[in-house]
């Protein structure tokens, strides 16, 4: 039953009736009264579309910042129907009715009232002013006519002090003489005294012999190298001991270990499959023998950047390019997702410009750099300039082994054609017959559309029906087994490719072959001929060792790797080009062409633009720019020469950032903070340096020594500045500098994960220095392992040959070594300007629990019974100078036998022999030695 409502609410409902139509009749008065909006109140809106969809570029032939472009619109329609935001496609795009939702990211999406205004000027009839006659045309056009227009560079943006070229002060005049005779400390000294800051008294030799091996070696100094320092009274003790550290072969690998953190190093490609990239090691140990070459920096880079474009290349050089194949790749499926080549163009980018500059240029690859005079054509130039490399392994071995082992393969595949062809005609009437199994079991168990698919002749499918029989059907109908040619240098991809497939689940590759079962006679005869091609690939030579480098070539036509696949409908474009991947001497080449603004996801459309030739960065462009080009001098190499033209920019005398951005580096691995505390960033988010002028008259200087890294560090490490004991308090200097930006006295600093490890090993006496060569796996739990089942991580157990130096383990992107790992191991993926320094509980937790650091501490501990006895305060003694690198206090000799004692008592209450006993005491004190911030911290 209803009930209705009450004869006194009608008679309420009627009396406000009047009332409120009066109310709306006012309401739409006012609307209607209100001025219309305008251009004015949308431009504001539109105008961050204008990165992508304005006067300077009209992607997809859209132009919004006139109401003519919107009428007209793109190649999809109209923008805008005027008086019918509904129906318009601007305003469905913003809503995100139409995907994908506009503006795209990292342009920030509307407001609600953003897209309201929008709305309501469609529908008010899209008002505009008369418009402007249009601008001239721009300089760069495509031939579709879409244009864009570069923002000149203004002399107010080439003042910031980076783009400056680096000025030689002189050093400033001090009255203290114990400053006066380095000019490092002049500059620091007159800082200081303008900061009203008192300096720290000279450290004492033991600190000074400690500091300087784990600074340069990452290695405790031996203990008798200590006393002898401590007792040498000749003036130049301290000389000669850097001189001894800077050429020693372990210099490489500390100092190596620095760098290849700036290259993200990784012997794993990362993303979801982690592949090995084999030879990566042979970077690593490049860097590490370049260091210790002292080779001069700027031919470091150019090597790295340009090593196979060099007029005399030699087998350094080319595995320096490996700089180019160390960074996260996915390495699976590549050719299918064309987006993959701009992305890793964008790693190069970020890597090469950081890295070497200072500098975020990829910050420009969607718009202008937000804060510093990067465009988005420079960007694009630098993508123009390494967009010619395609990925290459480079034989090191002479022209002559080079050209016996072609030879040797040759004969081998032309004796092997024949007998490989014979495989394939037994093999034929049995694959036939399983094909056709298949066939009849997918016809059982798909629906129909498939069915449909698998019963239409190959040659009538459409590409979807292509797409389905592709991937419903394991066996691919065979070649003819008369064109079968063999070729041995695809036999190793083709087995890498197999077992990718059976590990990553792709249908096809070489799975169904191996369980093909023939008849007794015909395996008999398979055997047979299989036995014949094994014996002739042993007469082959060893394979050349190979760099896993990069070279010139049209990428378009790479052979396919892991996972590419050819099924219709799998993102895989195709290309009208025909030769060639790798150019030859006398074969016309040319780079192929890169689009401005393209991402790769929509390789039409990306034409749609205009190609962009290689440049360089147009803010450092004075006068005449430098060539984009600068091929080799040798006729026997076809190469563009872009990636050269590019190097020798970057490492050019005259770029004012190169030297400054490796002396900033250098001065902070040494002091913990760079002059500049970003030394990834130079530009306006970067932080000021704390002293300009040093840090000109640095970059000058490691100009003027030849761009010799060695020579930086003897002048940093002979300074009173590095000299200065980091044990020193001044109440007023910490309330004045309480950061010690100024370095009134030295900065004690954290060793990294890796110094840390290794000094573990060096205080027990275990440190494999075994160098170069593959990487060793470090041991880790089994259960960590089956966590991350992608990649390689071989398990090994604890013992001497995981107990090699950090800088040669294998390094895993998708798996990091655990105590690397809490010791802040940086991220692999990006560029690391310096590495931070937490302190966590799981730090601790580590260094007390860890198998490692149990096992080292007892190793530690028999190492100091053998060499002090049985005396307690010897046993103490001898421990402190090993780890600690001086001598006890009496204080401490005390406290630490006490230890000991309470601790060799508390072990007897068992079964175990006083002697047992006895060394269970001091491997807990070797445990608790290892574990001071004295022994962690470089002082």
């Amino acid at each position: 039953m209803i009930r209705l409502a009450s004869p006194r609410v009608f008679r309420f409902a009627w009396s406000v009736l009047p009332v409120l139509m009066v109310l709306l009749a006012f309401q739409h008065r006012s609307a209607a009264q209100k001025a219309p909006l305008t251009e004015k109140d949308v431009l504001p809106i539109l105008n961050r579309c204008s990165q992508c969809h304005g006067e300077a570029l009209k992607m997809g032939g859209l132009d919004l910042h006139t109401r003519a472009g919107m009428l007209k619109g793109g190649a999809t329609g109209p923008a805008i129907m005027v008086g019918d935001a509904a129906s318009s496609l601007l305003y469905k795009r913003v809503t995100g009715q139409v995907q994908p939702l506009m503006p795209m990211a990292p342009v920030p999406a509307l407001t609600e009232k953003e897209t309201a205004t929008l709305k309501d000027w469609i529908d008010q009839g899209a008002k505009w002013a008369p418009e402007a006659a249009p601008a001239p045309a721009a300089a760069l056009t495509s031939s579709s006519g879409t244009a864009y227009k570069e923002k000149p560079i203004t002399d107010e943006e080439r003042k910031w002090w980076a783009f400056q070229k680096p000025e030689r002060h002189p050093a400033p005049a001090v009255t203290d003489s114990r400053w006066g005779r380095n000019p490092i400390d002049a500059f620091v000294r007159d800082i200081m005294d303008k900061k009203g800051l008192v300096p720290a008294p000279e450290a004492d030799r033991r600190t000074l012999i400690r500091r300087a091996y784990l600074d340069l070696w990452g290695l405790l100094p031996p203990v008798k190298d200590v006393e002898a320092f401590v007792q040498d009274p000749a003036p130049d003790a301290y000389q000669k001991l850097l001189d001894r550290l800077l050429e020693s072969p372990h210099y490489g690998e500390r100092w190596g270990r620095f760098w290849l953190d700036v290259v993200r190093y990784a012997d794993s490609s990362g993303f979801e499959f982690d592949i090995t990239v084999d030879n990566a090691w042979r970077y690593r140990d490049y860097v590490i023998k370049a260091l210790n070459e002292d080779k001069p920096y700027n031919q470091f880079v150019l090597e790295q950047l340009a090593g196979d474009e060099l007029d005399h290349p030699t087998y350094d050089s080319l595995t320096a390019t490996t700089y180019y194949r160390i960074g996260p790749r996915v390495r699976f499926r590549e050719k299918n997702y064309p987006s993959y080549r701009y992305d890793y163009m964008d790693d190069m980018i970020r890597t090469t410009y950081q890295g070497f500059m200072g500098l975020s240029v990829n910050c420009a690859r969607c718009h202008d750099h937000k804060f510093d005079p990067i465009r988005r054509m420079d960007y694009y130039r630098s993508v123009a300039a390494f967009w010619g490399y395609v990925d290459y392994n480079w034989p090191l071995g002479t022209k002559d082994k080079i050209d016996q082992q072609e030879r040797l393969k040759r004969e081998a595949e032309k004796e092997i054609t024949p007998l490989q062809q014979e495989i394939a005609r037994i093999e034929k009437p049995y694959r036939d017959k399983q094909r056709e199994q298949q066939v009849q079991d997918a016809l059982k168990k798909f629906p129909v559309d498939i069915q449909e698919a698998i019963k239409t002749p190959e040659d009538k499918r459409t590409p979807g029906q292509k797409l389905l029989v592709a991937q419903v059907l394991i066996s691919p109908e065979d070649a003819n087994p008369d064109m079968i040619q063999a070729d041995l240098g695809a036999t190793a991809k083709s087995k890498a490719q197999a077992k990718a497939n059976m590990v990553f689940g792709v249908a096809g590759g070489e799975g169904y072959k191996r369980a093909l079962k023939l008849s007794p006679e015909d395996e008999a005869k398979r055997k047979d001929l299989q036995a014949k091609i094994e014996k002739i690939m042993d007469r082959l030579p060893d394979p050349l060792p190979e760099a896993d480098g990069v070279r010139d070539g049209d990428y378009r036509l790479s052979p396919d790797g892991l996972g590419d696949s050819h099924i219709p409908g799998t993102g895989r474009p195709t290309y009208d080009v025909k030769c060639c991947f790798i150019p030859q001497p006398g074969q016309k080449f040319e780079i192929p062409p890169v689009f401005f603004a393209a991402a790769g996801d929509d390789v039409k459309f990306n034409e749609s633009t205009f190609p962009v030739q290689p440049g360089f960065l147009a803010v450092l462009n004075k006068g005449n720019p430098p060539p984009a080009a600068e091929p080799p001098n040798r006729p026997d190499y076809v190469s563009s020469g872009r990636r050269r033209a590019l190097a020798e920019a970057i490492a050019s005398p005259d770029n004012p950032l190169t030297a400054r951005v490796m002396v900033n580096r250098i001065w902070g691995w040494h002091f913990g903070t760079g002059i500049v505390g970003t030394p990834g960033n130079f530009g306006k988010m970067g932080m000021l340096p704390s002293n300009p002028e040093l840090l000109d008259w640095l970059a000058t200087e490691f100009v003027r020594q030849g761009w010799s890294i060695k020579q930086m560090q003897r002048l940093i490490m002979t300074s009173e500045t590095y000299k200065m004991a980091s044990a020193f308090y001044q109440a007023e200097d910490l309330q004045k500098d309480p950061t010690d930006a100024y370095l009134w006295r030295f900065p004690i600093r954290r060793m990294e994960a890796e110094i840390l490890r290794d000094n573990v090993l060096d205080a027990s006496g275990n440190l494999n220095l075994q160098a170069g060569g593959p990487p060793y796996f470090p041991s880790i739990p089994i259960s960590l392992r089956a966590d991350q089942p992608r990649g390689t991580w071989d398990l090994t157990k604890e013992g001497p040959d995981t107990w090699r130096r950090g800088v040669y383990a294998y390094v895993k992107r998708g798996l990091k070594y655990p105590m690397f790992e809490v010791y802040d191991l940086p991220d692999l993926n990006v560029t690391c300007e310096r590495r931070a320094t937490s302190t966590v509980p799981t730090q601790a937790l580590t260094m007390l629990n860890n198998e490692f650091m149990l096992m080292q501490a007892d190793q530690f501990a028999k190492r100091v019974f053998k060499e002090a006895g049985s005396d307690p305060a010897a046993q103490v003694k001898t421990m402190y100078e090993i780890a600690l690198s001086r001598e006890p206090t009496a204080k401490e000799i005390d406290t630490n036998v006490a230890f000991l004692k309470k601790q060799q008592a508390h072990a007897t209450t068992g079964s175990a022999s006083e002697e047992t006993a006895a060394l269970s005491a001091l491997t807990d004190l070797a445990h608790v030695t290892l574990n001071l911030n004295e022994f962690v911290y470089i002082r």
